[in-house]
């Protein structure tokens, strides 16, 4: 029997690898998903046959009497009664509200009546221990529990960033019921993070993300519990910030005056990722990655080729004071604009050629005696800048090369290890005592053929030689999306559902780390990000999703 058995596999195979499967015939590339089952993994999930029915006519979010209120709550239970219910106009009504006044409503295709025989959940009753704070950030608690036994259910958290996450499980359990419309499982949840940064590194220099997309990538976010926006605003290719202390940035650096982010439009993109539990983390590289400031203001360093120069420019010029007094006061601006702790100060891929070249950096090294080891040079830049940095009050995030070029940091910095062989950097940085992000296997810009989830689903910030005292200091790790050929035609599929590896990798426990296991899960997850509105692209082979979910 075991020819014919290998001869029906090849021809299987053939025939997928031709796309001629025959309609209805078995597909063994095929992935059934499942059927509320929550994205990440929670820490603890008990569940039971048991059933209540859910119908928005009868079903309400409520406050614990002795609880805590606040905007942000009441705003989610607005956001989530959407997305529980009618999926499919929630975006439009969120990022085109004037487009969803004129959508028809959607009846649910189970009346209430038809529910009396069922038993019902009315209501979320909703505490929160600790009142309200008004934005997340690092040292935030996001633990959350859910009960659900009997016609009301409880989501108890420490703060209102673990109330937002227990929401959205709650939501992701719900489930389309044929005799039901929609139900939900008797359940048990004890959850948390097993990292507090959980981000997403999205270029907007390269080319131009609309606030349209951008808002719905933080929607994306909040969907998968991932909280922290890296937001790679400027770099060479352009400056899209709108500078109040230097508005003459934007007006050389950005492509046009139509590809630049207002005060405003940052200021509703922060709020916008604040409802939902987000942080906004703004990355200011230098002294490299700096062409486009330099269209406007003269800080970066002038070449030369045969003693001449040749009217190329090279990384910010370390050896003028004015480039500083620039520094201070544009970080100044920055540090009043974004309100999270940390700034990414960048500090990578500086090349220096152009300082060799440059008769007043000569001099200036000579001075400083740092003789030709130009990394000193570097060192020094990076030094002023962190210190302009931290006068501001603000901590910063800097990638690698700030720590291996032994710029001296203050305790509380974050770094970004993004170069291999990742183990080492993270066992050599975290043994200096500093935080640590992990981005180098998560680098989404490159793709391969078929399911790519799955290696960054197999990397973890904690695979290094370490003690458990150093393994404490990593704190999470980011997916990057570099934007030479993203933007906002291809941002959310390229991202989504990649980005779920990330996001089930640095929530779940460390033993939730099968891809075979978790792949029905992925399945579930995508379909539910398309049934919301954010078009996910397909990534494990031949399926699809069903879209008639409440209709």
């Amino acid at each position: 029997m075991r020819l014919p058995i290998i001869l029906l596999f090849l021809l299987a195979v053939i025939s997928y690898s031709h796309g001629k499967q025959p309609r209805g015939s078995l597909n063994i590339f095929d992935v059934k998903p499942t059927v509320g089952q929550p994205w990440p993994k929670p820490q603890t999930i008990k569940t039971t046959s048991q059933q209540y029915a859910v119908h928005p006519s009868a079903f309400h979010f409520m406050v614990n009497s002795t609880s805590q209120s606040c905007d942000l709550l009441t705003s989610a239970f607005d956001r989530y009664y959407r997305i529980i219910f009618f999926p499919q106009t929630y975006l439009n009504h969120i990022l085109d509200p004037e487009l969803a006044k004129h959508e028809k409503q959607i009846e649910p295709k189970i009346s209430l009546a038809d529910l009396q025989d069922a038993t019902l959940l009315k209501r979320l009753n909703v505490h929160i221990a600790q009142p309200c704070e008004q934005y997340p950030s690092l040292e935030s608690d996001e633990s959350y529990s859910l009960t659900i036994d009997s016609d009301s259910a409880m989501l108890e958290s420490v703060t209102i960033w673990g109330a937002l996450r227990g929401l959205e499980t709650f939501s992701q359990i719900i489930y389309a019921d044929d005799n039901l419309g929609f139900a939900v499982n008797n359940t048990m949840i004890n959850d948390f993070p097993r990292f507090k940064h959980r981000g997403i590194l999205v270029d907007t220099s390269r080319h131009f993300i609309s606030v349209k997309t951008l808002k719905m990538n933080l929607e994306a976010m909040a969907e998968s519990k991932l909280n922290v926006l890296h937001f790679h605003i400027v770099d060479d290719q352009s400056f899209p910030y709108e500078s109040r202390t230097f508005p003459e940035i934007s007006l050389a650096g950005a492509y046009n005056q139509a590809h630049v982010y207002s005060q405003d439009d940052i200021a509703g993109l922060i709020e916008f990722a604040r409802q939902r539990g987000i942080r906004v983390v703004v990355e200011f590289d230098s002294p490299g990655h700096t062409q486009s400031w330099g269209l406007a203001i003269d800080i970066l360093t002038h070449c030369y080729s045969g003693g001449k120069p040749n009217d190329e420019f090279g990384p910010m010029d370390p050896s003028r004071n004015t480039t500083f007094d620039f520094l201070k006061k544009l970080f100044s601006e920055v540090a009043s604009v974004f309100p999270d702790h940390y700034m990414h100060l960048g500090g990578d891929e500086v090349d220096f050629d152009c300082w060799r070249s440059n008769p007043d950096v000569q001099a200036f090294m000579l001075k400083m005696g740092f003789g030709t080891d130009y990394s000193l040079l570097e060192q020094y830049y990076m030094q002023n800048v962190v210190d302009i940095v931290g006068a501001t009050g603000k901590g910063y995030t800097v990638w690698q090369e700030i720590i291996d070029n032994n710029v001296t940091v203050k305790a509380d910095t974050v770094v970004e290890v993004w170069k291999d062989p990742y183990p080492q950097e993270l066992a050599r940085v975290t043994k200096l005592g500093y935080r640590t992000l992990l981005s180098t296997c998560w680098y989404l810009d490159y793709i391969s053929y078929g399911s790519d989830w799955v290696k960054y689903y197999m990397c973890d910030p904690h695979n290094f030689n370490g003690t458990d005292e150093q393994k404490k200091l990593v704190v999470g790790g980011e997916a990057c999306l570099w934007g030479e050929f993203v933007d906002a035609t291809n941002l959310i599929s390229r991202m989504w559902p990649r980005a779920f590896s990330i996001a089930e990798r640095l929530w779940s426990a460390a033993d939730v780390k099968d891809p075979a296991v978790a792949k029905p899960r992925f399945e579930e997850h995508r379909c539910r990000y398309v049934r919301r509105g954010i078009p996910a692209s397909p990534e494990n082979g031949p399926s699809y999703c069903d879209y008639e979910y409440n209709r």
